[in-house]
């Protein structure tokens, strides 16, 4: 018999052993068992999730935020004029450049001649009130934007954040690419009607989601009820601020080209949900389909938190480390919606390299952990390092060098 073939084989056969075990060792933490409550369920959960509600206007759509996924909608690609609901990106790029220390909150913003006739009293559109050729601060002039919708307020901080408001909506375009708005377009930074000034009902849920997600100060502006400046008080336009304790925002818009739109959203216990609806036909009208499409929303969907932050979630060999392994986790809560009584179907898997060599830094991504539902996915996160692993001294990197090419 062939000694060095024998001796390879049982090599062979331990490596597969070693394999085997590794495979087992990588597969993601399951979600966790439904509680009986949960198995329990009426029968009602069991059955298809029946048609959201009829929704007058142009586009609408209905958005999970914790995954991006579209829940319903129609026409939401279709590219529509946006109104004010554009002042949601402006409130974005001053979050965004406040974050990178161009501007503060305390800045003193100058209510230009310019932005006081382009969007002021004399105009007809909604206006914040705050003086001509006088300053406020920055974090004034913002709510007065964002609460009252003042197209003055809009244009004064567009001036300030980048010089001029063409300046300011290079910017917004900049960042709205960033976010994943594929098919928006901003010219000015109020949203009154402007040629080529354009964007879709999930692109605007998508901006939506993404203040809420990376500035959630500038996003609780929206709650606001009512703001003052000077002797001036004016009332949010979101009717839905007081019909339902649950919704925190986002945003009104209304002119004769764009129809009344609103963008909403809520949470109910770990459950966000974002609603667009676009040129509808009155104010009343907007809110009463934007309130149904959330209750329907939290009525046949529940949201599920699988992995926390910083939890190891699956572990996997590395080679030539300090350490034999690496534990794998999430960087951010990994939570998934899912049509009621349909969380005991989740499906995780785990997509990670097959060799993994030292050294690893901590937050360093790894892979990728989807889950699935019905065959499709239905929410994926990066896998990163919880631990880092430093390189191994020289005979352990050796070691493993030899044994690296053994197995191969």
């Amino acid at each position: 018999m062939n000694l060095s073939f024998t001796r390879k084989a049982v090599a062979f056969a331990a490596l597969t052993t070693f394999a085997v075990g590794l495979a087992i060792a990588q597969t993601p933490t399951q979600p966790a068992t439904p509680s009986a409550r949960t198995a329990q369920a009426p029968a009602s959960d069991a059955l298809p999730v029946p048609p959201p509600p009829k929704i007058v206007g142009t586009a609408w759509v209905l958005m999970d935020a914790a995954s991006g996924n579209i829940l319903a909608g129609e026409n939401y690609d279709q590219q529509v004029e946006p109104a004010s609901i554009t002042k949601v990106m402006t409130s974005y790029v001053i979050a965004a450049e406040m974050a990178g220390g161009k501007v503060k909150d305390t800045d003193q913003v100058m209510m230009s001649e310019n932005a006081w006739r382009a969007g002021g009293a004399g105009t007809d559109g909604s206006y914040s009130g705050f003086e001509v050729n006088k300053t406020a601060p920055l974090l004034e002039m913002e709510k007065g934007m964002v609460v009252q919708s003042g197209n003055d307020a809009a244009i004064a901080l567009a001036e300030h954040v980048a010089g001029s408001t063409d300046a300011f909506a290079a910017l917004m375009n900049q960042y709205a690419a960033r976010i994943g708005m594929k098919q928006s377009h901003f010219v000015n930074p109020h949203g009154l009607s402007a040629e080529g000034h354009v964007s879709t009902a999930r692109d605007l849920a998508l901006l939506g989601r993404a203040l809420i997600h990376d500035y959630p100060v500038a996003y609780s502006y929206n709650k606001i009820k009512e703001f003052t400046v000077g002797p001036i008080t004016q009332p949010n336009r979101n009717l839905l601020l007081w019909r339902d304790p649950s919704v925190d925002g986002i945003k009104t818009g209304h002119h004769s080209g764009a129809g009344y739109c609103l963008m909403a959203s809520g949470k109910r216990g770990d459950q966000r949900l974002i609603s667009v609806v676009m040129g509808s036909t009155s104010e009343a009208q907007r809110a009463t389909d934007s309130q149904a499409l959330l209750n329907w929303g939290f009525r046949f969907f529940e949201t599920h938190k699988l992995y926390d932050a910083g939890k190891q979630v699956a572990k996997q060999k590395v080679w030539k480390g300090a350490s034999d392994e690496v534990q794998l986790g999430v960087a951010e809560p990994m939570l998934v919606t899912v049509p009621r009584g349909k969380y005991a179907q989740l499906k995780p898997s785990m997509d990670v390299p097959k060799t993994l060599v030292a050294p690893i830094a901590k937050g360093q991504k790894i892979g990728t952990v989807k889950v699935m539902l019905d065959g499709k996915v239905v929410a994926q996160r990066p896998l990163v390092a919880i631990n880092a692993v430093e390189q191994g001294g020289f005979f352990k990197r050796l070691w493993d060098e030899f044994w690296m090419w053994w197995g191969e």
